[in-house]
């Protein structure tokens, strides 16, 4: 009976060591499960904030893209914006030349029509001279003829846009003005 009374009380060392250690795993498992939850939730908090840093990146990607779309949008605009400046440059410097040789044609045109101007107003005074001269009794019919021819075709190149003398030929001119000398002789 010692020999059952010695392994009852070894069996009960046994089962207290055992429930010792049962009661030591117990409180090693709460906490383990204290600190699983605790890690959980730590994973929950990091998995939201992953979330929203990830929704940021979309959102900045996103923003990235319509910017890039946008400023290549830009881009181009100002391209045909500058390619329409270069255009229109070029036609202004085009317009510029033209107006230049049209105001170099019409100057010299001017010059021109000035010089027969010149002329006309020259041949008219010899013409009146001559007949100034004729007037005081000497003939001179012959140079007076060939001064109002003189003046006749200054004239019309004088004045080629005048109703009375641009209309009519030089040989009508010269006509016109025989008829006047012949009036004058008559004086």
């Amino acid at each position: 009976m010692d020999a059952v009374k010695v392994e009852a009380e070894a069996w009960n060392k046994n089962m207290d060591r055992l429930a010792s250690e049962k009661e030591a795993a117990l409180a090693q498992l709460a906490s383990a499960e204290t600190q699983l939850r605790s890690l959980k939730e730590k994973a929950l908090v990091q998995a939201k904030k992953i979330e929203e840093f990830q929704s940021r990146l979309g959102s900045a990607t996103s923003d990235r893209e319509r910017l890039a779309i946008e400023l290549a949008a830009d881009k181009s605009e100002v391209e045909t914006a500058k390619t329409n400046i270069d255009a229109m440059v070029a036609v202004y410097r085009s317009d510029a030349e033209a107006a230049q040789v049209r105001a170099k044609k019409v100057a010299e045109s001017a010059q021109a029509r000035a010089n027969w101007i010149a002329e006309h107003a020259k041949c008219q005074s010899r013409r009146e001279t001559l007949e100034e001269i004729h007037a005081r009794g000497f003939d001179l019919t012959a140079e007076i003829e060939n001064a109002k021819e003189l003046e006749a075709e200054a004239r019309v190149l004088a004045f080629p846009d005048d109703d009375d003398s641009g209309s009519m030929s030089a040989s009508e001119s010269r006509e016109g003005l025989e008829s006047e000398d012949a009036a004058l002789g008559e004086d």
